[in-house]
């Protein structure tokens, strides 16, 4: 290759069609803080919280959330919809760094699988803002993370 002829590399989301819902549905910090508080005082909660994040999976975690890294998602969307179902689960709130890019890619994916699947009990949201608007939003968002480290926020 000549030298000044870059080659241009397809984002990892290319090789898997866009979400058809264009229209999703977001949820404020607020509101996943306060579910959060609910659910410590009853047996089962009925939300949960995925981190997309993988090599960014610094400064913290929102307690309670898992990872699953977005590049991987897309296969597993049919299993992990068994899986919530099974759960009893009826929201799934996705983010990421800024819930703009995975984090809304991966919601919109999962709402069109609920679709298809005719089920209007279960939810696919996306977090407003992301861990980066939870993480800088004072201690009591802070509170609830795990691993918290500020001078990464800091950034």
């Amino acid at each position: 290759m000549a030298s000044g002829n870059l080659v241009a590399i397809a984002p990892w989301h290319s090789v898997y069609p866009p979400p058809r819902d264009v229209e999703l549905k977001s949820i404020t910090r607020d509101a996943v803080l306060q579910m959060m508080k609910d659910s410590e005082s009853v047996a089962a909660k009925d939300f949960l919280l995925i981190d997309l994040r993988r090599t960014d999976y610094e400064g913290g975690s929102i307690r309670g959330s898992i990872n699953l890294p977005a590049q991987s998602l897309y296969p597993t969307i049919p299993t992990l919809y068994s899986l919530f179902k099974a759960s009893g689960l009826h929201k799934i709130i996705w983010y990421c760094s800024s819930s703009r890019g995975r984090g809304s890619r991966a919601a919109g994916w999962f709402r069109d699988y609920i679709d298809k699947r005719g089920d209007n009990e279960m939810e696919s949201l996306v977090l407003f803002e992301g861990i980066k608007g939870w993480a800088t939003a004072g201690s009591e968002f802070v509170n609830w993370m795990n691993e918290y480290d500020a001078a990464f926020w800091e950034k």
